[in-house]
């Protein structure tokens, strides 16, 4: 096809105007056969990337997809636009297997979406191999192949077979949620050496990040929810699953429909509730992290987790599931030293060899340390990452609400020494010990007691200067090894500090913080979508109405007819035809000639209501 065939499908099909960020070059490379690896963050147009590919290349790709609910709703969503798309997994009966295959086999297919545990079933690559063209595969949620990642699938390290049985075919991994040494694995995991590797970044600006200490932690939660987000989907993330059925109860009792999901529930149990919040409007999860990846309801407005997440990944991971239509939303999390305990307690007990076990801890120290930094969360959050991004955002609490700190340099000049002086081969416990004098039996073998550091930190606890130690890293001041013992060294910004050349500040204690007083709105520096003030509420609601019968009707989510964000456009400009109407974003042509007219009645039902009521004023 000609070389505007991409940009046509991505206009006529799925209904918009132009790419965003890297999805053009993405795109025409692997329509062009070549491999990719893509990271781009959650709501970014990941799928778009293949899915379009897909369309232009001849033959059927093949989507690797860890989970059902995500299969599903990918292709409906694909049938919604008129693209033939199908899935294979367990949920499927032996006879729609047999005429998902017969379509296949004829080639009546542009995607089938397969788990990696059916890709790699007996004789199902020997049977793929009888096929007689397929486009691309496509491996979705790539960061399941780390085996130091939150959600590690071990069939997800052998689909290195795939280049291996059908080397001629192109492949692209995706991923949101992968940092520098899980990017290295994906890629020799799979064997994409050779693959052109995608950054798109991983900011949310949508998002507003917003950690506190734990106080009362329902009444926390109550006052997020009663005062941002009364009406709102949600997810509530908790640490245990008495916890999640407690909390689910609770809600219940202040009047929010509110459904728990772990994994003690039957799977039936669990298939109900999570399509009760795909479907429906309003419903707020309680959750273990059994729940989440691979919903793809883009209008959940909070993500709140009441316990700490193990990992700045998996944070990331569980927060970008608010906000997936781009329009403002909250991360909220409220966390306690206690947390702390019962996650090392976790990690310790678990049946992983010391190697995991010592990679999760320093993964749980580093998430320890962003929430304890007074810096910008979206700094810290996208740093963390690889990226070097502007020191402030205005959409995180830190930044609206700066909190107490002290002068910190010459207490961080003292931690950076020691951490030089002692052979940058430390964590921060020992290092506490080394400035506080302690005398311990490894102190005096390493003849740490010996040094000029040794004892110069007794004015504050070792627990203050694990603090410091965590925040410096936070910062950028330490290095810290992840995958090693969690042992500290200099990174370079270190020598200006030892210098005099900065000045650095610490957030107070934790202990000593108090839950921030100002009223928060969710994504308060965020502009909703363009002319977002002018929007006509009523009418929008009215829309809403009309997509959840439409929806229900079929058995479909709502967001699969239209996303928020297009009903918003179609709010404010009130196309008055078909023609008007197409030009809608997120308004292809499979979708206006099936929609259009039901809610172009809605637009004039509205005008027709506020005429009359004009006229009788």
């Amino acid at each position: 096809m000609d070389s505007t065939s991409a940009e046509e499908i991505l206009r006529h099909v799925f209904g918009y105007n132009s790419f965003r960020s890297h999805q053009g070059e993405i795109v025409h490379h692997v329509i062009d056969g070549g491999d990719a690896l893509v990271l781009m963050p959650t709501g970014g147009g990941k799928s778009l990337c293949y899915q379009i590919p897909a369309i232009v290349r001849p033959g059927t790709a093949i989507v690797v997809s860890p989970l059902i609910a995500l299969m599903q709703d990918q292709v409906s969503a694909l049938k919604e636009l008129g693209v033939a798309a199908a899935f294979l997994n367990s949920s499927n009966s032996a006879e729609e297997a047999k005429l998902t295959w017969g379509k296949l086999l004829r080639g009546e297919l542009d995607l089938l979406y397969v788990s990696p545990e059916r890709l790699l079933s007996p004789g199902f690559l020997d049977r793929l191999a009888g096929v007689s063209s397929i486009a691309l595969f496509a491996i979705d949620e790539a960061h399941c192949v780390s085996q130091w990642g939150h959600d590690f699938r071990p069939e997800y390290r052998q689909l290195s077979v795939l280049h291996e049985r059908f080397p001629n075919v192109p492949r692209i991994a995706l991923t949101a949620t992968a940092d520098e040494p899980t990017r290295r694995e994906i890629i020799e995991q799979l064997g994409l050496g050779s693959a052109k590797v995608f950054i798109s970044g991983f900011d949310r600006p949508n998002i507003n990040y917003r950690i506190i200490p734990k106080k009362d932690v329902r009444k926390q939660l109550l006052r997020l929810i009663k005062e941002e987000h009364p009406h709102d989907a949600g997810i509530v993330y908790c640490l245990s699953r008495k916890k999640v059925e407690e909390t689910a109860a609770w809600l219940v009792t202040q009047g929010f429909r509110a459904l728990p999901y772990h994994a003690g529930m039957s799977a039936a149990e669990r298939q109900s509730n999570q399509e009760t919040f795909i479907q429906e409007e309003g419903v707020i999860v309680v959750a273990t992290i059994a729940f989440g990846m691979g919903i793809d309801k883009p209008n959940v407005r909070f993500v709140a987790h009441l316990d700490l997440p193990k990992s700045i990944e998996a944070y990331y991971q569980e927060t970008g599931r608010a906000g997936r239509d781009g329009l403002p939303s909250t991360a909220w999390l409220a966390y306690g030293l206690s947390d702390i305990v019962i996650l090392r307690q976790m990690i310790d007990s678990s049946e992983s060899d010391d190697a995991r076990k010592r990679v999760e801890r320093n993964k749980l120290q580093s998430l320890f340390a962003f929430a304890d930094s007074a810096d910008c969360r979206r700094h810290l959050l996208l740093r963390y990452f690889g990226e070097n991004p502007p020191t402030s955002c205005s959409n995180c609490d830190n930044c609206l609400e700066p909190p107490k700190v002290w002068d910190g340099t010459v207490a961080a000049q003292k931690a950076l020494s020691c951490v030089y002086r002692t052979g940058q081969r430390f964590g921060a416990v020992y290092l506490a010990e080394v400035l506080t004098g302690a005398g311990s039996e490894k102190i005096q073998r390493f003849r740490h007691d010996q040094l000029s550091v040794y004892g110069i930190g007794k004015e504050l606890s070792t627990d203050q200067w694990s603090s410091v130690f965590r925040q410096l890293a936070a910062s950028g001041y330490l290095e810290t090894d992840i995958e090693g013992f969690g042992s500290f060294s200099l990174a370079a910004r270190a020598q200006e500090v030892l210098r005099g050349q900065v000045k650095v500040s610490f957030r107070e204690d934790v202990r000593l913080r108090i839950a921030p007083s100002k009223k928060f709105r969710s994504g308060s520096n965020v502009p909703s979508s363009p002319g977002a003030e002018a929007i006509d509420q009523s009418l929008f609601e009215r829309l809403r109405q009309k997509r959840l019968v439409l929806a229900k009707a079929q058995k479909l989510p709502p967001y699969v007819i239209f996303h928020d964000r297009t009903l918003q456009e179609i709010a404010l400009t009130k196309p008055s035809n078909l023609e008007e109407f197409s030009r809608i974003t997120g308004v292809g042509e499979h979708k206006l000639k099936r929609y259009g007219a039901a809610f172009l009645e809605v637009i004039s039902a509205e005008s027709d209501a506020r005429v009359e009521l004009v006229a009788n004023v």
